[in-house]
């Protein structure tokens, strides 16, 4: 298909059919029936068949088949191809992001997508990749819940969601408003003291206590020298004795 993606309500799409070896006839068949035929030439490895004003179903499986020459038979049926389709007359989604868009990394985030009234599934999209990154059926309020576990900076990024549209058909709504997330370094690494101001706490606070210690050895030493001077001054002969009356 061309486009694959991106396709609304009024476009154009080709589809092509790549040939792997050489063929009289190609059918094309949408969503089980036969939709159109094209004769081709033997030289040919490529038939293309035009889907004009694209409307509601329309966004279906497509699959090829094609005649052979030599032997002459028929291929089986390709493998199928989806037409996504962007219906914009339906609401586009809410959404939200928990427990805020700028986190440290290793947070659990949420974001939330809901529609009530026209959801069957809902898609997670990130910009940047081509596809929905997660999808999920709403609960019975319309809500779907994504979960963005232990986020790494690579999780930074745009979000948007889109849903399936209930009925038939592939029908998408458009994507809604976006959430951006940005992963941050940690404000203390693991295992460490807590930064700059945190280390001057602790130096002085060991400061102090290593001072303090300091004082009562000393004080406790002159204490005991003092005392052991007094004994040995009352020990010493001819020292002042007790009078006798």
């Amino acid at each position: 298909l061309h486009p694959s993606q991106g396709v609304s309500l009024g476009d154009t799409v080709t589809l092509r059919s790549h040939l792997p070896q050489l063929a009289s006839k190609v059918w094309l068949y949408q969503d089980g029936h036969l939709r159109s035929n094209k004769d081709v030439d033997k030289e040919q490895d490529m038939a293309e068949f035009l889907l004009v004003d694209i409307k509601q179903e329309d966004a279906v499986k497509y699959r090829c088949q094609y005649e052979t020459v030599a032997p002459w038979g028929s291929s089986v049926k390709s493998d199928p191809v989806e037409l996504l389709v962007t219906d914009h007359s339906y609401p586009p989604p809410g959404i939200s992001l928990s427990p805020k868009e700028r986190v440290e990394i290793g947070t659990n985030v949420t974001i939330q997508c809901w529609n009530k009234k026209y959801a069957v599934t809902i898609f997670l999209h990130k910009d940047g990749h081509s596809a929905p990154i997660q999808h999920q059926d709403p609960d019975g309020g319309g809500t779907a819940t994504f979960t963005l576990s232990q986020v790494t900076p690579a999780d930074s990024g745009t979000y948007r969601c889109s849903y399936r549209v209930e009925g038939c058909c592939l029908l998408f709504s458009p994507l809604g408003d976006n959430v951006t997330l940005e992963v941050i370094p940690n404000s203390t690494p693991p295992g460490g003291s807590g930064g700059p101001s945190r280390n001057l706490v602790a130096a002085v606070a060991g400061g102090c206590a290593a001072a303090i210690v300091i004082i009562i050895v000393l004080t406790v030493s002159v204490l005991l020298i003092a005392q052991r001077r007094r004994m040995q001054r009352d020990e010493t002969p001819g020292g002042e004795g007790v009078n006798c009356l």
